[in-house]
């Protein structure tokens, strides 16, 4: 279970000078000019911000609320709103853990590890309020992406 920020870059000459030169170095960093098309350049960074393994609560949340109820593996955008709602119920939760099951409840499928609300599901909590947490710091012209792979 991933958690993807991503950030876009053009060489547009109609765009700002600094966001050109931005291009311009991270092209040359990495090595691809000559891979590139001339007609319309532009690279997207993508960092990885948060992990989790068989966080099925977390998981199913995403599916829910990013995916439209559709658990494909396929990468979601998530809204900065949507990583404030998740972190307030985590937070929520935490603070009342006799709430876990109606707020953010495990869920059960392959391979998704633990069912009970046992040191392991609170742990997933915790874990997702700093991923969380440093992401929603990150500049606002980066975009976020979740997806898992099973």
């Amino acid at each position: 279970m991933y958690l993807s920020a991503k950030k876009y870059y053009s060489g547009a000459e109609w765009r700002p000078a600094e966001n050109r030169k931005e291009f311009q170095e991270l092209m040359k960093k990495a090595d691809v000019a000559k891979y590139m098309t001339t007609d319309f350049p532009h690279i997207q960074l993508e960092v990885s911000v948060g992990y989790w393994r068989k966080a099925n609560a977390i998981h199913q949340w995403f599916v829910d609320n990013c995916q439209g109820g559709e658990d494909d593996c396929r990468y979601a955008h998530v809204a900065r709103e949507k990583m404030t709602e998740l972190l307030a119920l985590c937070q929520q939760v935490l603070l009342q853990p006799a709430t876990a099951d109606s707020n953010l409840p495990t869920q059960s499928g392959f391979f998704f590890g633990s069912y009970e609300y046992d040191e392991y599901y609170f742990q997933d909590l915790k874990t997702t309020v700093k991923i969380l947490t440093k992401a929603l710091e990150m500049p606002t012209d980066w975009e976020f992406y979740y997806h898992s792979s099973w």
